[in-house]
C-alpha cells in the first residue's frame, strides 16, 4: 500500500473535483446489505461498492489495497457503524486520503444513527466481555423496518451530496419502503407460527430479527461473544435447548458450524444457516436477502 503507484493513484483521486464525480455518484458501503439498499434508493444514478462480501464475517476485513483505492474515489461512504468495522475501516479511510468520507465530513454516514439500537449494555464494557459492543447491537438491518429507515436517511444524504437529483434519490427510497412493507406483511404470516418460541443462536446478532418475528433468544453457542464455544459451555447450551424445547439454532453462513451442528445432533433442534447478506455479485437485493432468511425460517416446525 505504500508502493509509487498506489501512491500516485491516491493522489491523482484526491484532486478529483467533487463535482465532477456527481454524474455518477459513487458510492462505498461495509457490507453487502448496505450496498443493496444504497442501490435501490440510488439506481442507475450510483456506483456501489462493498468492501466486504456477503460471505465474510464484517467484524475482521483483509484491509487491501483494492479497498483503499475504492475509498479513494468514493463520494460517500456508509458504514454500519456500533465498532463492527472498527477493526478495519478506520486503516482504510485514511489510506484513503479522501477527505469527503472521513468521519464528520458530509460524505460519510454513519447508519446506526438512523435506527433504534437494541442490546446497550448498561454498565462497564471491557475486552474480558469478548466482542460487545458499547454502542448496542449492530446487526440491525436483519430487521426489514430498521432497513426502510436507513434507506431514508442514506436517501436524504445522497440528496445532500447531489442536490440535482435529490427528487430521484427521494422517490428511490419510497418504492424500496412500499416493496418492503408489501412484502412484510407475507414474510409475517408465513412465519407467524415463530412467534414466542425459543431459539439458540451461535453469535450474539439476532437480536433485532427476534425483536421483528417475536422469537425468544434463550443462549448462544457462543460463551461470550466472538470466543470460540468450549466443550463445557456446549453442555450448558444443550441442556438448554432441551430443557426449554428449543427448535432452531441460528447463525451467519460464514461462522465455522461445527459446535452448532454438533447441539442440533444431540437434540431436537435444527440448524438454520442464515445468509450472511445479499450476493451483490449475483444481483441479489435486500428484498432476495429477506427472502431468503424467511424462507429457511419458514421450514421449522
Amino acid at each position: 500500500m505504500t508502493t509509487r503507484p498506489l501512491a500516485l493513484t491516491l493522489f491523482l483521486a484526491a484532486l478529483m473535483p467533487a463535482q465532477a464525480a456527481l454524474a455518477e455518484l459513487r458510492v462505498v458501503t461495509t457490507t453487502s446489505d448496505l450496498a443493496a439498499i444504497a442501490k435501490a434508493v440510488g439506481g442507475d444514478r450510483v456506483e456501489v461498492t462493498a468492501l466486504s462480501l456477503h460471505t465474510q464475517d464484517p467484524h475482521f476485513v483483509d484491509a487491501r489495497p483494492h479497498l483503499t483505492l475504492a475509498l479513494a474515489r468514493a463520494d460517500l461512504l456508509l458504514q454500519v457503524g456500533l465498532e463492527l468495522e472498527v477493526g478495519w475501516l478506520p486503516t482504510l479511510q485514511t489510506g484513503s486520503r479522501n477527505a469527503r468520507i472521513q468521519r464528520g465530513a458530509p460524505g460519510h454516514l454513519d447508519c446506526s444513527q438512523l435506527v433504534a439500537r437494541l442490546e446497550v449494555p448498561t454498565g462497564r464494557v471491557d475486552r474480558s466481555m469478548g466482542d460487545v459492543h458499547p454502542g448496542g447491537s449492530p446487526h440491525y438491518l436483519m430487521d426489514p423496518r430498521r432497513a426502510e429507515k436507513v434507506a431514508a436517511g442514506v436517501a436524504e444524504r445522497m440528496a445532500k451530496l447531489d442536490a440535482g437529483l435529490a427528487a430521484h434519490y427521494r422517490a428511490g427510497a419510497a418504492r424500496f419502503a412500499k416493496a418492503l412493507r408489501s412484502a412484510r406483511g407475507g414474510w409475517e404470516k408465513r412465519l407467524a407460527k415463530l412467534r414466542g418460541k425459543p431459539v439458540i443462536a451461535y453469535h450474539r446478532s439476532f437480536a433485532y430479527l427476534a425483536d421483528w418475528l417475536g422469537l425468544r433468544v434463550v443462549a448462544h453457542v457462543e460463551p461470550k461473544p466472538g470466543v470460540s464455544p468450549n466443550p463445557r459451555h456446549i453442555a450448558h447450551v444443550l441442556m438448554l435447548t432441551r430443557s426449554q424445547g428449543v427448535r432452531a439454532i441460528l447463525q451467519e453462513s460464514y461462522y465455522p458450524a461445527n459446535a452448532s451442528r454438533a447441539l442440533a445432533e444431540r437434540s431436537s433442534a435444527q440448524l438454520v444457516i442464515i445468509p450472511g447478506g445479499p450476493d451483490m455479485r449475483r444481483g441479489e437485493s435486500y428484498l432476495d436477502f429477506v427472502a431468503a432468511l424467511v424462507g429457511r425460517l419458514e421450514t421449522l416446525p
